[in-house]
């Protein structure tokens, strides 16, 4: 029964991605045009709309708290734990607003995929190469300084169910450089989704965003250190208490 659910859900995932391409080149179009604020909320709500069709489709119960602590609008930057493919649907369906994230360069090569990820406003960062990698945290602290947001996931890979990570050192810089607020987000039982036993299976999953971190009055010398294991540590509370 489940390899069963497992396939019928790739099969609208697929077809999804390939009959919203050409919207995509709509919008892309339009960004070109000098209208990328709009198209960009335009794509937004067309992956939002996907990523809820999808969530719906998987059964499984998600419990969503604290959205009224995300920003409706400014400069923002959302960073999470990162246990799972199936969080970047939940960050699509339930943050509201069109945000850009960080993708590694390797999901540059996987077609449909890649197009998405630029058109949702993401930075494709190549860690072996660190002046390539620069060039891309630097757009995303120009978007957010423009008032919009980017999600960001500090472990730097995803846990596959090993709880929390440590956080990689000057993972935060996108928000600091920025000077922008972080709000934290938890999400709990991703990993069981899909990656657990590599079929779909229902099961609980808790997403929850706590209060904006300021970051502006932060010492420099506190960036770093400080202010990553302060975040980490809201992060973790969060999850105990889900």
């Amino acid at each position: 029964m489940s390899l069963i659910k497992t396939v019928l859900i790739f099969i609208p995932v697929v077809a999804a991605m390939l009959v919203l391409v050409p919207i995509g080149i709509v919008v892309f179009i339009l960004s070109i045009l000098g209208l990328r604020k709009p198209a960009s909320l335009v794509m937004y709500r067309i992956a939002q709309g996907w990523a809820l069709m999808l969530i719906k489709l998987s059964r499984c119960k998600v419990t969503v708290t604290g959205r009224q602590h995300i920003p409706k609008t400014g400069g923002v930057c959302f960073v999470s734990n990162h246990g799972s493919i199936f969080d970047i649907l939940l960050a699509l369906a339930y943050i509201g607003r069109p945000f850009g994230f960080m993708a590694k360069r390797e999901l540059m090569f996987i077609p449909f995929l890649n197009a998405w990820i630029y058109l949702l406003g993401g930075f494709f960062v190549d860690r072996k190469h660190p002046r390539r990698a620069l060039k891309a945290i630097n757009g995303g602290i120009k978007n957010i300084n423009d008032g919009e947001a980017m999600i960001i996931f500090p472990e730097g890979h995803r846990s596959r169910g090993q709880g929390l990570l440590p956080f990689h050192p000057g993972s935060l810089k996108l928000a600091t450089k920025a000077a922008a607020p972080i709000v934290p987000v938890a999400i709990s039982g991703s990993y069981g989704v899909f990656e657990k036993h590599y079929r779909l299976d229902s099961v609980p999953v808790g997403v929850s965003f706590g209060a904006p971190i300021p970051t502006a009055d932060i010492p420099p010398a506190d960036r770093k250190q400080f202010l990553t294991e302060k975040v980490r540590t809201l992060i973790g509370e969060m999850l105990k208490g889900e």
